[in-house]
């Protein structure tokens, strides 16, 4: 059996002649000489790592295949011959990657043997690198995010001087800012309807619950764009009609019979179980119907609970309807006539903060800003959410929808532009006379690199920064007329777009032309690509470059839209209606709470999608080598058996498929009820039915009448929210403002004994600031809960008179409303509560593995594809679509982590130096990997290999790198996911890339001796430049990835620990 086995293995050592259009970056043949000499002990390594490169005889005849059986090895296929001097840029990398490996471990004899079957791989296990926590602590500090630098929100020292700080601000913003004319109008929709039911001929007319008419003006107040009030009206109005109309249904049915009177209790309780899971479910799906199924849910809950009865009173559905419908009228009247926003100033605003960070960046583009760069990821992601609120409302503006998701589109690609260039001080700091040029440059560089260096800089410099210039000037001017065509022009400054377009083609012709000389010049030395810091410089300018052509794209948009958006329009809403009815405007948005937490798993269950999509890819194996001699016309491709179980199964019957298909949907649908909706639908349900219980107990419903506590239930309905349930904080503000509303609610019916111009007064000192807290603060249920808590107990006092007594009323009303958020809140804490630090633990798992399925993507087809098979525009506009999503991944967990700050834990204070570390770190993985995407579709076709031995004697350790990096992100993933300690020894990132840095090494001195770069002509030696420079930045990035895995591992088991062994114990570690 051995010798079975061992005939299965061919030792083979190929050789292969280069072709001509295959051109590696390296070196020339003029210079090998002074390199081989100044690498003779990086050479004396290679021959040491690769032992097995002899020379065969020239009689001997290539051989690029050989045979592959399951379970077999094959001997490592290296090119032989004589051995070039290798790059300077691998040596370079080679020395990032030394400290990642362990000397001991790094050079492991392998005898030449490689794993050759496909789906495994070579591992190489080194001893992990030591941890020091307070230095990762240290670094992790820098990552940190601003808010974590103050005060903790939960510290009694920092309490009082928070609320000095917020009424100082809420003051500044008031008087200076916008805020100021939507705190006017949405008090103005207020105390028009308070005013009205201090009338007394408008108090009876609309009855006992004449209030409704002002919670109807609080709950779509008129502070909104006029859009938004029109949609609010309509969904209000029409969740009010469903809610009263179920509500009577299930009083006619409860009272049809004899038999139904005397169990009418009952025959309520089911319809509202029934009615509130609907609504609840409906909360969570249909997030443009949220003000339709609450407004339902007021409605529903008056009508079963206000004034319970044996006998119902058919007025009481009128005296809950037309005070509703005449609030929304109120409410849509000044929302027409107080400084109407048409719709244009919240897209106009928010192009104007995205220009002013990109501004911003241009200005300091020779600084890396992380915070600059996380403005930028941020705002990527507000100018989609913008576009998206503007075409899902009506809206009278001048901005057409086409050309606002065209501008979207192509501000984005500035963004994108923007964030790969790569600061570099050299530029612009060099002298003119090249005096003490040697300090700016890195160690190690070439002689010649100086007098390139001044060279290049001599020649760039002011073209560059002309073109950094002029964008600055377009982008200023564009937002000039952004603001001009939506109204919103703050400056007398005349916007001068077609001149600033104008100057940025000039400048880019300047560079173009400078740049062309300098490829000409005969001074450039033709091995400028040896040193780093030459090829930095050119990773600076070039994106600089590509930039333009974003920025004046971007700019001749605009400059489109102000010449045929001249006229101010209708328009209809656009939005895709499928998606439209997932999504709602801004102002609801807040209304609603949880604003974070709400975009957090919106962002996740996108990204999750479009993951699943890519990963249920399936991968089909194609046979890399065939028997010697074989025709390889004839051979076969083989495929993997996932695809061979597919097609045996293809042949069957199409109702067997049906059948199939029809149980999966089955399941889907039932697997569905484990989501968070059904989840809130049951939350919902239980906790309304169980506090309705006293209105239909013959021994409790008079005091709950007169006391209107059906009130109770109204909050506990509008303080759940499907996502997050709340902290400790959120219930101390919560109960707080409903009984300072309460309280002063019964202050201002006692102060002038009813007197309606006392609770004028009182209702404008409390809702003013309330109103705020509910409209524009971060806290907005507590808000809502302060307003109606202080409506219902000042104008029930009035309307009875303050009968049988202003406490009696200002205690009972407002410990409804108490009991109605402690009730929320509890349910929330305990049925499937929400906690931050978990999902952001989840998050942090899930980033990883998507980050690895981006990592599969890239390499397959963008790096290592085949010959005709490269990345065409579709892919480009997908990756880029992908890339978007993940930023906006990283900008939303960020968010996350600043909710763990207002979480109480018992156990122990949440570190969050860790997680903000990982974070950052997975950031740096997925930019590096954008970087290896943008630099492959520069020199990969200059380095698409068509000689089989080279693809062959590569495929290996290209594998093996790639494989690794895999394995190690999936492993740290589902470590996080399931919150178990990560193993000691994971495969070795370094010392792959390492073995495949050799190879290429090899590689590379072996084409540079058959290439003669001086014979080029310029246009070809422009084409060699840039092929040379971002492969540099390609080589860079993937090194680069290393050290972000290295960061990821360690970060990982400062989260979840690491696994211990015995001998561990034995020690006392």
């Amino acid at each position: 059996m051995a010798e079975e086995g061992l005939s299965r293995i061919r030792f083979k050592t190929p050789t292969f002649r280069p072709r001509d259009d295959i051109e590696a970056a390296g070196v020339s043949n003029s210079d090998q000489d002074d390199t081989q000499k100044a690498s003779t002990q990086r050479l004396s390594l290679l021959r040491q790592r690769h032992p097995k490169h002899g020379q065969l005889s020239s009689s001997q005849e290539p051989v690029a295949t050989q045979d592959v059986y399951p379970s077999s090895y094959s001997r490592m296929s290296t090119p032989t011959g004589s051995i070039a001097a290798p790059s300077p840029r691998a040596s370079n990398f080679h020395l990032q990657l030394e400290p990642l490996l362990q000397v001991v471990d790094s050079d492991l004899e392998t005898y030449g043997v490689e794993e050759a079957r496909d789906g495994f791989f070579d591992a190489s296990f080194v001893r992990p690198l030591e941890r020091n926590h307070d230095e990762l602590m240290q670094k992790a500090l820098v990552n940190l995010p601003d808010s974590f630098h103050k005060n903790h929100p939960l510290s009694l020292g920092r309490f009082l001087p928070q609320q000095f700080l917020e009424a100082k601000g809420f003051f500044r913003r008031i008087t200076t800012y916008r805020a100021g004319i939507k705190l006017l109008k949405t008090f103005l929709g207020f105390f028009i309807t308070y005013i009205i039911c201090l009338i007394p001929a408008s108090r009876n007319w609309l009855g006992r619950y004449n209030y409704i008419i002002v919670i109807s003006a609080i709950i779509n107040h008129p502070g909104r764009p006029i859009g938004s009030q029109v949609d609010g009206a309509f969904m209000t109005i029409l969740g009010t009609v469903a809610g009263l109309g179920w509500g009577s249904l299930a009083l006619y049915v409860s009272t049809s019979t004899s038999a139904a009177q005397s169990g009418y209790g009952g025959i309520l309780a089911a319809f509202l179980i029934i009615f509130a899971a609907a609504i609840g479910w409906l909360r969570c799906v249909l997030i443009r119907f949220y003000q339709a199924v609450l407004a339902a849910g007021f409605a529903i809950f008056y009508t079963y609970l206000a004034n319970t009865s044996q006998n119902v009173g058919w007025i009481k559905i009128f005296d809950y309807g037309i005070p509703w419908v005449l609030g929304q009228a109120i409410c849509l009247v000044v929302a027409l006539i107080v400084f109407p926003d048409a719709g244009s100033r919240s897209i106009s605003l928010s192009l104007h903060d995205a220009l002013v960070t990109v501004i911003s960046r241009l200005a300091l583009s020779q600084q890396d800003s992380p915070v600059l760069k996380r403005k930028l990821a941020l705002q990527f992601v507000n100018v989609s959410q913008a576009v998206r609120d503007f075409t899902i409302d009506f809206t009278f503006s001048r901005f057409s929808p086409d050309h606002i998701r065209e501008t979207r589109n192509l501000l984005q690609g500035v963004i994108r532009s923007v964030l790969s260039i790569r600061p570099d001080k050299i530029l612009f700091n060099i002298p003119e006379g090249g005096e003490n040029l040697v300090e700016g440059l890195r160690p190690g560089s070439v002689p010649e690199g100086e007098h390139t260096m001044q060279l290049i800089c001599s020649s760039l410099r002011e073209p560059t920064r002309e073109l950094i210039d002029s964008m600055i000037e377009a982008l200023k001017h564009a937002d000039l007329t952004i603001m001009e065509i939506g109204g919103q022009k703050r400056s007398s400054e005349t916007p001068g777009l077609s001149k600033a377009v104008n100057h940025i083609r000039s400048a880019r012709e300047t560079f173009d032309a400078a740049d062309a000389l300098l490829i000409a010049n005969p001074k450039l030395s033709p091995t400028y690509a040896k040193s780093p810091d030459v090829i930095k410089l050119f990773l600076f300018v070039h994106p600089v470059r590509q930039t333009t052509d974003k920025v004046e794209a971007f700019a001749s948009k605009i400059l489109q839209m102000q010449q045929d958006d001249s006229r101010w329009q209708i328009r209809a809403p656009s939005h895709r209606f499928t998606k439209a009815v997932m999504r709602t405007n801004a102002q609801v948005r807040h209304d609603r709470g949880g604003l974070t937490a709400g975009f957090y798993f919106r962002g996740k269950i996108q990204l999750d999608r479009t993951m699943a999509d890519l990963q249920s890819v399936v991968y089909v194996p194609v046979a890399r080598q065939s028997h010697p001699g074989d025709d390889t016309s004839k051979q076969v491709l083989s495929i993997g058996e996932y695809q061979q179980d597919q097609e045996e199964t293809s042949g069957k019957t199409s109702k067997t498929s049906e059948r199939a298909h029809f149980r999966y949907r089955l399941w889907t649908r039932l697997h569905r009820l484990q989501g968070f909706e059904s989840r809130f639908a049951f939350k919902v349900a239980l906790v309304t039915t169980l506090v309705s219980v006293p209105a239909w107990l013959p021994q409790s419903r008079d005091w709950w009448n007169n006391n209107e506590s059906w009130w109770a239930v109204v909050t506990v309905w509008s303080m759940m929210h499907p996502r997050v349930g709340g902290t400790f904080q959120d219930l101390a503000a919560r109960v707080s403002c409903a009984a300072i509303g309460a309280v002063w609610g019964g202050f201002a019916y006692a102060a002038g004994v009813g007197n309606p111009y006392f609770m004028a007064v009182f209702a404008a000192i409390y809702m003013i600031p309330m109103l705020y807290r509910f409209t524009q603060s971060s806290h907005p249920r507590s808000g809502v809960v302060g307003c109606i808590s202080f409506t219902v107990v000042s104008l029930s006092a009035y309307t009875s008179g303050g009968h049988p007594s202003i406490i009696t009323i200002a205690w009972t009303r407002g410990l409804a409303f108490v009991v109605g958020v402690v009730a929320a809140l509890i349910v929330n804490w305990v049925l499937w509560p929400f906690i931050a630090r978990h999902e952001l633990r989840k998050s942090l798992s899930a980033m990883m593995l998507h980050s690895a399925i981006l990592y599969r993507g890239v390499i397959a087809k963008y790096v290592y594809y085949s010959e005709g098979d490269g990345p065409g525009p579709e892919d480009i506009a997908r990756s880029e679509m992908l890339e978007g999503r993940l930023r906006e991944g990283f900008v939303r967990m960020r968010q996350l982590m600043e909710l763990t700050r207002h979480e109480m834990r018992l156990r122990a204070p949440f570190d969050p130096l860790p997680y903000s570390a990982l974070i950052s770190a997975c950031e740096s993985f997925f930019e590096h990997l954008v970087q290896v995407r943008q630099s492959a579709l520069y020199f990969q076709p200059y380095m698409a290999a068509s000689d089989p031995a080279i693809v062959a004697s590569l495929t290996a350790p290209r594998r093996d790198a790639v494989a690794v990096i895999l394995l190690n992100l999936y492993v740290l993933a589902c470590a996080l996911r399931a919150d178990r300690p990560v193993p000691r020894y994971l495969p070795s990132a370094a010392a792959a890339r390492r073995k495949l840095l050799d190879r290429m090494e090899i590689l590379e001195a072996e084409q540079a001796q058959n290439r003669e770069a001086d014979a080029k002509s310029p246009r070809e030696r422009k084409g060699r430049r840039w092929a040379d420079v971002y492969q540099y930045a390609y080589s860079d990035a993937l090194t680069d990835i290393v050290e972000n895995l290295q960061e990821l591992q360690k970060y990982t088991k400062e989260v979840c620990g690491e696994v211990r062994w015995e001998s561990d114990i034995l020690v006392g570690k």
